[in-house]
């Protein structure tokens, strides 16, 4: 289960890639297309979508990996059993908001579907299709979540976070590297 859950978090985060190239390549066609009168039709809204795609996608494997922005100003002054306590009453508020936010995108993409949504663009799309990436970004974070609770519930310390560096070289290279410390 471990491996599966890993390589769905590692897979959101290529997903997540694939789509910041998407968006890259339509920009530069877009730019250079100016220059030889080439239009992409409805290209801002492939950018658009392709870049809440990434947005959301990328959340799980960000997430696990510790790169996550985390206000733990009251976290970091904790230790033992309280520490615990309070990561895990933590994870439990965000774990609800998730699978409140989930389950409504699950219902916003359901009623896109069901209704027959489309695009105004030059291109009519169908509207559940882009809006399939944003609930499949919040699900695979709704189960990193879950996955780390659990994993803190156990007596675990989370999977995010690093150790402290030992020496002022491993600070400097986890700076480098663009890594939280």
């Amino acid at each position: 289960m471990r491996r599966f859950l890993d390589g769905l978090y590692r897979w959101s985060g290529y997903a997540a890639a694939v789509c910041l190239v998407i968006i890259f390549a339509i920009m530069l066609v877009m730019a250079v297309g100016r220059q030889f009168n080439l239009n992409i039709p409805s290209g801002d809204d492939f950018a658009a979508w392709a870049m809440a795609a990434m947005a959301f996608l990328g959340m799980a494997h960000t997430f696990k990996r510790g790169e996550m922005i985390r206000v733990g100003l009251l976290l970091e002054r904790l230790s033992g059993r309280t520490r615990q306590f309070f990561e895990a009453l933590a994870l439990i508020v965000a774990l609800s908001f998730l699978l409140f936010f989930s389950w409504h995108a699950f219902r916003f993409v359901r009623d896109s579907y069901l209704l027959h949504d489309m695009s105004n663009g030059v291109v009519a799309v169908p509207l559940w299709i882009p809006q399939l990436f944003f609930f499949a970004g919040l699900a695979v974070l709704t189960i990193a979540v879950a996955d780390e609770l659990v994993h803190v519930l156990k007596g675990n310390r989370p999977t995010f976070e690093r150790d402290p560096p030992k020496t002022t070289e491993e600070l400097l290279a986890r700076v480098a590297e663009g890594g939280g410390v």
